[in-house]
């Protein structure tokens, strides 16, 4: 259980990078949807979303537990579950993608308000919550940006 926690919570192994591996988590997942997941209907990336959600929360919680620190480095299944989030039905041409991963990295490295509160929830659900959040900015800026275009 806990080499499979320290897997999904690293994001298969992207947490190992040795220079920001959030960043490297967040590209690797933006060019996951660039390349295949965009192919997925609204309601499966929803889907795909809120598993990868719940299964960050309890690896995260494991692996944290594991290494003793309330949100160590390598485990950034947050920042996979949050690049997902500022994609969410995107178009996948390499404009919109990146725009949603430079502002999800703005958002998640400033954690403006009420981001960085959500850092305070125990376990899992702190790790994984700013990140869910700041993939929400960042997707309804995209969103709004696409819509006004």
């Amino acid at each position: 259980m806990k080499l499979l926690a320290k897997i999904l919570s690293t994001f298969f192994w992207t947490g190992a990078f040795p220079v920001a591996p959030g960043t490297f988590a967040s590209l690797a997942a933006a060019l996951v949807y660039k390349f295949g997941l965009f192919r997925l209907s609204g309601p499966l990336q929803a889907a795909w979303i809120v598993v990868v959600f719940f299964v960050g929360v309890a690896a995260a919680s494991v692996h944290a537990r594991e290494l003793g620190r309330t949100d160590p480095r390598p485990i950034v299944v947050d920042e996979a579950c949050g690049q997902w989030i500022a994609c969410f039905l995107v178009p996948p041409a390499w404009a919109p993608v990146v725009a949603a991963f430079l502002l999800f990295r703005v958002f998640d490295i400033l954690k403006p308000f009420p981001i960085r509160r959500l850092e305070r929830l125990p376990g899992g659900w702190g790790i994984m919550a700013d990140d869910v959040l700041a993939g929400i900015f960042a997707g309804l800026l995209v969103h709004g940006y696409l819509l006004l275009k």
